[in-house]
């Protein structure tokens, strides 16, 4: 009798044991996506994300399903489409589109643990405490460092140097005021110490575009920063088509416009970035809170220049300026 039960318990451990890791093979990560425009954004960036996931383990289709939602570039859908995340009752919300996607999953809900992918400076955002400990249930990767701005106005000078006058083209509502106001105090302690007028105009889209153009032509700007946010991202063509035809050079944020066209771009390494923040959600997966997750500013920084772009503009750019380049479009 006792050998019958002992019998039983063992054989009641081993099954319950293998139902046990069962039921943990099968369980299946529900991640929600929002996005600003899949369409218009740099499909290496998700690809990057999802090669992240991959490397963790996690497999589409098998231990892990993605509920995509689009905004198709219309940034008043973002806040209905994170509703419908939260309702799906997702483990995690990814967050494309810079703060406006981020703000919209965080004003859906104080519970469901949300990872931003690319945002500017997300404590002058009201996105998170601190970097450190960002508290709450967001946190995620940062594309502002302290040196960004000064950086490209001087990579931008280099390039150019006999250039007197940058033009600074920002969307004024991309950003909280402190938020702006931050970024500009650094654009002009850059621009003074290089020795540039520094001219700031403001575009809140596209249908603004002609008149900050025609700004910049009256101010007699040599020059153009672009302060990349997920709208002029969207229509980066356009801008690029523009500095070309008012013969300005111009550095952007992002290598996106270089492929379009522009002339260089200094900014964070997106894709690499994209694939970072699948540990976030690895991490969240497994049991971590969000608010003891450290917001991770950018480490790797590219210089993209393209030599068609300065040969239509009459540019040579100096050696020093190629020789620090990551890539160059010829």
């Amino acid at each position: 009798m006792r050998l019958a039960f002992g019998i039983t318990l063992l054989l009641g451990a081993l099954f319950g044991g293998i139902a046990a890791e069962a039921q943990q093979a099968a369980k299946i990560a529900r991640i929600g996506y929002l996005a600003f425009d899949r369409a218009a954004g740099d499909p290496r960036q998700r690809e990057a994300f999802l090669q992240g996931l991959r490397d963790l383990g996690y497999v589409d289709g098998r231990n892990l399903v993605i509920e995509w939602r689009d905004a198709e570039g219309k940034p008043e859908r973002l806040p209905a489409l994170a509703v419908e995340l939260v309702a799906l009752k997702v483990d995690v919300i990814v967050t494309e589109g810079g703060t406006v996607g981020a703000l919209a999953a965080k004003h859906a809900t104080r519970t469901v643990p949300i990872v931003f992918t690319a945002v500017g400076d997300p404590v002058s955002e009201r996105l998170v405490t601190s970097l450190p400990r960002p508290g709450g249930n967001v946190t995620g990767l940062s594309t502002v460092s302290p040196e960004l701005v000064g950086k490209s106005l001087e990579l931008l000078k280099q390039a150019v140097p006999g250039v007197s006058g940058v033009a600074f083209l920002l969307k004024p509502d991309a950003m909280p005021d402190r938020a702006r106001k931050e970024r500009l105090e650094a654009a002009d302690v850059a621009a003074r110490a290089l020795g540039v007028r520094l001219q700031v105009v403001e575009a809140r889209g596209p249908e603004d575009f002609d008149r900050a153009f025609s700004d910049m032509t009256r101010a007699r700007a040599g020059a153009l920063a672009v302060l990349g946010t997920p709208v002029f991202n969207r229509e980066r063509r356009r801008l690029v088509d523009l500095a070309a035809k008012h013969r300005l050079p111009a550095v952007y944020s992002f290598r996106l416009y270089v492929e379009a066209g522009g002339l260089m771009s200094y900014g964070p390494d997106l894709p690499d970035m994209f694939r970072r923040s699948a540990t976030y959600v690895d991490k969240i997966l497994k049991g971590a809170r969000p608010g003891d997750l450290p917001v991770e500013q950018p480490t790797k920084f590219e210089l993209v220049i393209n030599l068609k772009t300065a040969k239509a503009l009459g540019l040579t750019i100096p050696p020093s300026v190629l020789a620090r380049a990551d890539q160059v479009v010829e």
